[in-house]
């Protein structure tokens, strides 16, 4: 990579993160729950700044080498791209989850897409707006869009060598179906040192 390689977070910045992604996590899971009528946990075991092209790679350890994605850009005092990533095989129970019934190969393709769209736009918005309120700094997303594809599609039109990525592993459970999956925040780098600096405002006010 020949960009410059992100700086590994403290452990105060990591804490702060952490916190911040459990918070917006219960939060969506908090939506989703009144949505499919349903105790939903979504909890985030491990937050990290990686390069994205270590973030590919990451993704690409998964059994599964076809993935969906939901992604939303958002603007603000920092930009850059959200992005919820599952197994594409894991994509029939987010769908039954989420209609909240059994369905036939027929009706899962025709309410794939507005399901996932669905459920990505609760978690990512929830995510992002909980991040924007702690922060105390305003973001605007733009619509969800599904993406189908192998670890490349999930990153498409990424500069490898300018983008940092704020990486999450998740795991959404409702009731015993549980899903593991990935949420990640891609930036530049003066937009990831704008984050880092409202992180240790945050950390300095409490």
């Amino acid at each position: 990579m020949n960009g410059q390689q992100p700086l590994p977070l403290t452990d105060l910045e990591k804490d702060a993160l952490t916190e911040i992604a459990n918070i917006a996590m219960g939060r969506a899971a908090t939506s989703l729950g009144q949505m499919v009528h349903r105790e939903v946990r979504l909890t985030v075991p491990s937050v990290e700044i990686v390069a994205a092209d270590r973030a590919s790679q990451i993704v690409a350890q998964s059994r599964d080498v076809k993935l969906i994605a939901v992604r939303q850009d958002f603007k603000g005092l920092f930009s850059g791209r959200a992005i919820l990533i599952f197994p594409e095989a894991n994509s029939l129970d987010l769908v039954q989850i989420v209609v909240g019934r059994q369905l036939s190969p027929e009706d899962i393709l025709d309410l794939e897409e507005e399901a996932l769209a669905e459920t990505g736009n609760v978690i990512l918005n929830s995510w992002v707006a909980t991040l924007a309120n702690l922060l105390k700094h305003n973001l605007t997303m733009s619509l969800p869009m599904v993406v189908h594809g192998d670890r490349h599609k999930m990153f498409e039109g990424v500069d490898n060598t300018a983008q940092l990525v704020l990486f999450l592993h998740i795991n959404f459970s409702v009731s015993e179906t549980t899903i593991s999956g990935y949420l990640a925040l891609l930036m530049d780098l003066p937009s990831m040192d704008a984050l880092r600096a409202l992180i240790a405002d945050h950390i300095s006010a409490l």
